[in-house]
């Protein structure tokens, strides 16, 4: 906005509509042919004023635990075939309920076992990262696990990749 506050000429009116033309809106800006009695200062003005409006609060999101460290070192014994995967558990097909419900049994039961490593196969969801997924390393950092597992790691190709997790177990005391 220019400091003299004159009206546009119908060359720069053209010109800012080719401009405005090849941005992507955020949210619609009423056009001058659509409103005619709307001049580009006052367009500019209620812009302006949406801007100064602020942004409503975010609900605030429970902070994350801690995640128990990577296991790097049993992570390589497995990929390398030195440390067998005692047990496994597929969580395809389950809800997050279920699946949270279903881990917790599935690692107490490995643990009472005496299983030291197991793997757990998430899936990698339908359109990339899928909620089991994402939510995974939020159950295992949850504290009533704390005393069943001493880390965890990513899967290699061969036992699921991206879709699964090495569990790694600790000892019954």
């Amino acid at each position: 906005m220019s400091k003299s506050k004159r009206p546009l000429t119908a060359d720069e009116r053209r010109l800012w509509r080719e401009v405005a033309n090849t941005v992507k809106a955020r949210r619609s800006l009423p056009h001058e042919q659509d409103e005619p009695h709307l001049s580009a200062l006052s367009v500019a003005k209620k812009a302006a004023a949406r801007a100064m409006i602020p942004a409503p609060a975010k609900v605030p999101v429970k902070p994350k635990q801690a995640s128990p460290p990577a296991n790097r070192g049993a992570e390589k014994k497995v990929r390398r075939g030195k440390l067998e995967i005692d047990a496994k558990l597929d969580l395809h097909g389950h809800t997050q309920d279920r699946a949270q419900a279903a881990l917790e049994r599935f690692l107490r039961a490995a643990q009472a076992r005496g299983d030291r490593t197991v793997i757990v196969i998430t899936g990698i969801g339908r359109a990339g990262e899928g909620i089991i997924k994402r939510r995974f390393t939020d159950w295992i950092a949850d504290r009533a696990l704390s005393s069943v597992i001493s880390g965890y790691a990513p899967a290699h190709r061969m036992h699921g990749g991206a879709g699964a997790f090495y569990v790694f177990m600790k000892r019954t005391t």
